[in-house]
């Protein structure tokens, strides 16, 4: 009977050893990992060696395996490892690529090799093809295996991440009508005419400035945005959790009361209430601050393998005061091909028009300011290119519905640059001007077999100034396959021109041989190109700024005072404290 339960208990711990050993291995084994975009129906860039990477067990050996060829790396003490594997020609067929660790084994399934492109930018990138009406029978027949789409969703982060969700998919009626509309028709041209597999790498988030899509070691570098990036240090320093959320329960109370009176009233009255307050996050981790989303959404993918890069934005930079585009963009441009370690291509669409279309010549606007800039970014940063897109805005939506205009002209640019098309793929570009006579002589690249009117009618939306500087509406004539002879009789004189400037240039039209549209252009430097910010003001709303922060403290110290009994210690100092900032608060209201 001894022996009989010895054995018994012998077996029982036989089994648990057994147990525990094959739980440490599953332990072990389930350190192997890929991020988000490593996954299903994914597109490798072909004829390159395609950078793989992930996590295993430190130290641990990894191999990937696609299509007969393989590489090895070993895990770092960290757990990270990374490899590179040659692609080969693009193929359409759909493959396994399979990456072993110890006795674990991750495997991909329907991996196509073909042209990848990462497309980023803020909310006219973002905007997704279901919000055109005019689309749906084009998504209805969109039925294309080799064209993908992997679409980041909208994260921020204080510190640069390894990894980001999302998952790839296929165009189909289902799928696109959640794809970005500018990228859609950017790769799906591509797809189309190049006869190869395509995939986007979507990761774009609206309202944006280009600063925050940059990394906080970049902008130190550059004197304009390293202010803003202390600026942000500063705030996160100060920055206090307890008292933020008391501030927003306060502003929510508030906010439920005044919806509450709203009741039974009309919809214009209702019109006019306030926005319900949004919790508190901190400075770091807040989209739209210099590198937060930088850290979440774009570091995740440096080092995949890519052809370029396409970008919408410019619409949250496009005010007096900001930093120049023409030092931001560049700035961006260069920190993700160092990071990548790539000089790839780097195409992005020039600002459609928006408001009103101006009516006076000369008027000061730093939407055409920004459009401009742009422009220049040309001639500064090599392997760049621009949509443009003057023509398919609309004066009251800053998110114009053409986004098949702009798409495909991207991909014009990646079709003649990067694939060898021969073929027009700009609009005119402003190259140099001369005084002749009582005219300027404007010349462009890009004309193709010439110059002409969209419509047919005289060319519009010319500027003509002399020496005084005043601008006047200008008459301009095609004189030459790719020059333009502007005049106006108020100026006899002429040294500077400027064309489509405005934020809505209604009427401007010149266009190529192949219809692509003009850009914006001056040929001045002169210094009346954005309404100039009056001292006062800007001191008068810093000062706003401040009071609103310190009535938010009150709010917050009023709440946390309360929440301790009346008479105690805790309760008599925050009175204390709350009567000092009250004081404070009615001294800068100023006299009425």
């Amino acid at each position: 009977m001894k022996s009989s339960v010895h054995r018994s208990l012998f077996t029982t711990m036989q089994r648990f050893l057994c147990l525990l050993l094959l739980s440490l291995a599953g332990s072990v084994s389930a350190q192997l990992s890929l991020p988000h975009f490593f996954s299903d129906h994914m597109v490798l860039q072909r004829e390159r060696a395609a950078a793989v990477w992930g996590k295993a067990a430190p130290s641990a050996e990894v191999s990937v395996n696609f299509k007969g060829r393989s590489a090895t790396a070993k895990a770092d003490a960290g757990g990270r490892w990374r490899v590179a594997i040659e692609t080969g020609a693009a193929d359409a067929s759909g493959a396994e690529l399979t990456v072993v660790s110890g006795t674990e084994t991750r495997t991909l399934r329907d991996v196509l090799v073909g042209e990848v492109w990462i497309a980023s930018g803020q909310s006219n990138m973002f905007f997704t093809m279901d919000r055109v009406p005019d689309y749906a029978e084009l998504i209805a027949k969109s039925n294309h295996p080799g064209l993908r789409m992997f679409n980041a969703p909208l994260v921020t982060a204080v510190e640069p991440q390894e990894d980001i969700d999302g998952s790839w998919s296929s165009a189909t009626p289902e799928t696109v009508p959640g794809w970005s509309a500018v990228a859609f028709f950017f790769a799906r041209k591509l797809h189309l005419d190049l006869g190869v597999p395509v995939g986007v790498l979507k990761t774009a988030w609206g309202g944006k400035p280009v600063e925050t899509f940059t990394s906080r070691e970049a902008l130190n570098t550059l004197p304009g945005t390293k202010a803003l990036v202390d600026a942000l240090l500063k705030e996160d320093a100060v920055y206090d959790p307890a008292k933020s959320q008391a501030a927003y329960e306060t502003k929510l109370a508030e906010w439920q009361a005044t919806m509450a009176a709203a009741k039974g009233k009309s919809a214009e009255e209702r019109r006019r209430l306030p926005k319900k307050p949004m919790p508190p996050k901190r400075p770091l981790d807040t989209e739209g601050k210099p590198g937060v989303l930088y850290n979440a959404m774009i570091h995740p993918f440096v080092g995949y393998s890519l052809r370029g890069a396409i970008w919408y934005q410019g619409e949250g930079n496009a005010k007096a005061g900001a930093v120049p585009y023409d030092q931001s963009l560049p700035l961006m441009i260069g920190d993700w091909r160092k990071r990548w370690g790539d000089n790839f291509s780097f195409y992005y669409v020039q600002l459609a028009g928006y408001r009103a279309p101006s009516t006076a010549p000369g008027t000061p606007d730093p939407w055409p300011l920004l459009q401009d800039r742009m422009r220049l970014v040309l001639a500064t940063t090599p392997k760049t290119g621009m949509a443009v897109t003057n023509d398919v805005g609309e004066a009251d939506d800053i998110h114009p519905k053409n986004k098949k205009d702009p798409g495909e002209r991207l991909a014009l640019w990646a079709l003649a640059k990067d694939y060898g098309r021969d073929m027009i793929y700009s609009g005119p570009l402003y190259r140099e001007s001369r005084v002749e006579g009582g005219s300027m002589r404007v010349q462009f690249d890009h004309a193709g077999k010439g110059l002409r009117a969209r419509d047919g009618a005289a060319l519009k939306r010319f500027e003509i100034a002399g020496a005084d500087k005043v601008w006047h509406w200008a008459e301009a004539e095609v004189a030459g396959t790719d020059s333009l002879l502007v005049r106006s009789p108020a100026v006899a004189a002429p040294v500077a021109v400027r064309y489509a400037w405005a934020s809505n240039p209604e009427g401007s039209n010149l266009i190529n041989s192949a219809g692509l549209p003009a850009s914006v252009f001056r040929t001045d430097d002169w210094d009346d190109v954005e309404p100039k910010v009056d001292p006062a003001d800007a001191q008068a709303n810093a000062a706003a700024t401040a009071r609103r922060a310190l009535g938010a403290e009150i709010r917050a110290l009023a709440v946390e005072r309360d929440s301790h009994p009346r008479g105690s210690p805790e309760y008599q100092a925050k009175q204390k404290r709350f009567l000092e900032l009250m004081a404070k608060f009615k001294a800068g209201a100023g006299k009425k």
